[in-house]
């Protein structure tokens, strides 16, 4: 995954204090169906050092836990604050706008 430099935390400390604020991770899978996402809270435990475990619950009713292959990788992302910032520099009409709706700047 690309992670700017100005935007990457190797700080393990600090990651583990956003999953204990914002435990609720996207939990992203491949399985023969293709790439499925799921909401799914997560706990993290201390142990093993140095990273801990993670532990969550999947309901019996999501076939994410007889869809997914054992022993296979998947990506979790946990969400800290969110903002846009406008780009410096860059005056409304310079964007382009069919990422923007007509009348928001």
């Amino acid at each position: 995954m690309y992670i700017p430099q100005q935007f990457d935390e190797p700080n393990i400390d600090v990651m583990r204090e956003l999953i204990r604020a914002r435990p609720l991770s996207t939990l992203i899978t491949l399985n023969e169906a293709g790439i499925v996402a799921n909401h799914i809270p997560l706990e993290l435990l201390s142990a093993p050092m140095p990273y801990g475990a993670l532990r969550g619950h999947v309901a019996r009713s999501n076939p994410l836990w007889r869809e997914h292959p054992a022993d296979t990788d998947v990506l979790l992302i946990f969400h800290g604050a969110e903002s846009y910032i406008t780009p410096p520099g860059m005056r409304p009409r310079q964007r382009p706008e069919r990422l923007y709706r007509p009348g928001i700047t």
